[in-house]
């Protein structure tokens, strides 16, 4: 496969860059989680049933959630490689790279000027700035961003141009990110068959991700795409691009406003694999204030279009927002987060609906027990309406409330 090229030369170039650079310095973290999750009563679309879910019928209460590995070498040539791998238990145990890149950082004292190749996420979130591309505020991640780690990651390579504010005795820090890439020419495959709904899975590169057996893929019109999604794939050899900019003022508050836009070919297929390309593109706006040091108000909110096949048979716009305030005492942290997120079904194909509307509350509280430990707990309350159900004969609403507890390890 094409990812595992890139991630093998990648790891080449590093271990080479390491046999000549004098001074190399290396680091490597870890993180488990030990998941206790009560789950829905719906098969999940992970199994390629009808939930809207990470966990549901048929997947154990008591597993570990997640574990993630970074590692990182820094060379004394301002180069250095990054790599996140990451374990997860469902549909079945994986551990696999969400992110492996060279980057270039040279030391700047006015305009700095960096630069990396590989796989790697847009910083679009303000949300996920955890470890590995987690969330510091909550277990289920909003459901603009758990699309995000998903079906969106940038092959390819990113410059970023930055004037931070203390070189120039400024109050805003800025910076613009500008990439072009390939490989990621299926996203929005689940926006459509599935929804936008929040959890915390990050989908690794080279992994495909299942969804329920819809009615419309039985179609001729359909019949070429299978029922899953593989995101990281190259299908009609177009390039991609996205660009961001990035304002902070006194390291109080913080603005990033994103525009991506895969470029994809809707009639371009790779039958062999069943994926068509998507025409997906969106903005993204995301906003973080610092009310204290210990309260912080976050609020993000996407909007765009996807649409694939011949005449751009399927078509949909969509949105999604949320907004989410924590506050953090003592070795408590407490947040709430409100969503909402909709897909408007346009095109005109009626055996295939994709319209669908959610709102989710997620409530917090996590608890250090010291520099390794962490124990949280986490009410997940999601009521969604899914019109590609219809041919299921299960209702077009369907309402979960889920509780999880989770006890950490920081490695």
């Amino acid at each position: 496969m094409v990812m595992n090229k890139v991630i093998f030369v990648l790891l080449g170039l590093s271990f080479s860059s390491a046999t000549t650079a004098s001074n190399i310095q290396t680091n490597f973290d870890g993180l488990i989680e030990a998941s206790y999750d009560s789950g829905s009563d719906s098969l999940s679309w992970l199994n390629k049933g009808w939930g809207t879910t990470r966990f549901g019928k048929d997947d154990e209460n008591f597993l570990i959630s997640r574990a993630a590995f970074t590692g990182r070498l820094d060379f004394a040539n301002s180069w250095s490689f990054f790599g996140v791998a990451q374990y997860v238990s469902e549909p079945k145990a994986t551990l696999g790279f969400t992110e492996a890149y060279l980057q270039y950082k040279p030391i700047a004292k006015g305009y700095q000027v960096s630069a990396k190749v590989g796989a790697f996420y847009p910083k679009m979130s303000l949300e996920n700035t955890g470890f590995a591309w987690s969330s510091p505020y909550t277990y289920n991640y909003s459901a603009l961003n758990a699309w995000l780690g998903e079906e969106i990651r940038a092959i390819g390579t990113e410059l970023t141009i930055k004037r931070p504010a203390r070189s120039f005795r400024s109050k805003y820090d800025v910076s613009i990110h500008t990439a072009v890439f390939k490989g990621n020419d299926p996203a929005g495959t689940l926006i459509a068959w599935r929804g936008l709904l929040p959890h915390d899975r990050q989908t690794h590169l080279n992994e495909r991700i299942g969804f329920a057996p819809l009615y419309s893929l039985q179609k001729p019109q359909l019949s070429k795409q299978w029922q899953y999604s593989d995101p990281f794939n190259e299908i009609d050899g177009r390039f991609g691009f996205y660009a961001g900019v990035h304002l902070a003022y006194l390291k109080k508050h913080s603005l990033r406003v994103y525009w991506y836009d895969n470029n994809g070919d809707p009639a371009a297929i790779n039958e062999s694999i069943g994926q068509y390309a998507w025409d997906t593109n969106f903005l993204s706006i995301a906003w973080k204030s610092k009310l204290s040091s210990q309260t912080h108000l976050l609020v993000q909110a996407m909007s765009g279009s996807t649409a694939m096949g011949p005449g751009r048979g399927v078509d949909n716009d969509f949105r999604s927002w949320f907004a989410l305030l924590s506050h953090k005492w003592t070795a408590y942290r407490f947040s709430a987060r409100f969503e909402k997120s909709k897909v408007i079904d346009k095109d005109h194909w009626e055996f295939d609906p994709n319209a669908s509307d959610n709102q989710a509350l997620t409530l917090h509280i996590n608890r250090s027990i010291n520099d390794n430990w962490k124990l949280g707990i986490e009410w997940l309350y999601s009521d969604s309406w899914l019109s590609y159900r219809y041919k299921s004969g299960l209702p077009l609403n369907t309402t979960d409330r889920v509780w999880r507890v989770t006890l950490s390890y920081k490695l």
